[in-house]
């Protein structure tokens, strides 16, 4: 029974440092010189041409037209 716990444990915080991995900050670069760094990856949207992202600095979502974003890249954390 204890070795069932501790291995459920050790699953779930593994778990847990992988996802938390997986979001990085990234930076998008607009065709105006405006650099936006968001919260994890942005999400484009093919039908509406908009996308969407966490504003790292005040943590709403916000969207952006695509024909304004110039560059995406990801940020060393």
């Amino acid at each position: 029974m204890q070795k069932r716990t501790l291995l459920a444990s050790l699953f779930t915080a593994a778990t847990l440092l992988t996802v938390a991995g997986c979001s990085s900050n990234q930076a998008v670069k607009t065709n105006d010189g405006k650099t936006i760094v968001t919260d994890g990856k942005p999400q484009v949207d093919k039908d509406t041409g908009l996308v969407s992202y966490k504003n790292a600095e005040t943590g709403k979502t916000e969207q952006i037209n695509r024909d304004r974003v110039k560059e995406m890249s990801e940020l060393d954390n």
